[in-house]
């Protein structure tokens, strides 16, 4: 992880504690262009809007209408938490290049669980995953 990715997740976390606040889980999200720009960035929803509103999920969303494409690649994903289940099979079905986390979810995570959709690479008909970076925050 370098300076770049750092920032990029200190906003992360800023955006984690706007989603406490508001009683949701604690966890953002942002959505970065190969290029570094900022696509999309969003903080968990889930509690107090949508079961489905979950930071990775919010950005993936955001960045496919801005792109009017489900093609991610070359994007990097940063997330506070480890992507569960459902985000690791966004990332994976709109090709996200990377994903940067800084704490595990173990038990659903898409890495760290006993069923890593995220770093999987034996999936029948599925490109390779993204590269990953635990940053351990």
């Amino acid at each position: 992880m370098n300076d770049a990715d750092e920032s990029l997740m200190n906003r992360c976390f800023e955006l984690a504690g706007e989603a406490e606040q508001r009683g949701d889980t604690a966890v953002g999200s942002l959505l970065v262009a190969a290029n570094g720009e900022i696509i999309a960035e969003a903080s968990e929803q889930n509690r107090t809007k949508d079961l489905f509103a979950h930071a990775e999920l919010l950005v993936i969303q955001q960045a496919i209408r801005i792109r009017q494409s489900g093609d991610l690649t070359g994007c990097t994903l940063l997330t506070t938490n480890e992507p569960c289940f459902l985000c690791s099979f966004a990332i994976r079905r709109t090709l996200i290049s990377r994903v940067i986390f800084a704490r595990r979810t173990f038990g659903v995570g898409g890495v760290s669980s006993n069923y890593p959709i995220l770093s999987a690479n034996d999936i029948e008909n599925w490109k390779a995953g993204p590269v990953i970076v635990f940053c351990g925050k």
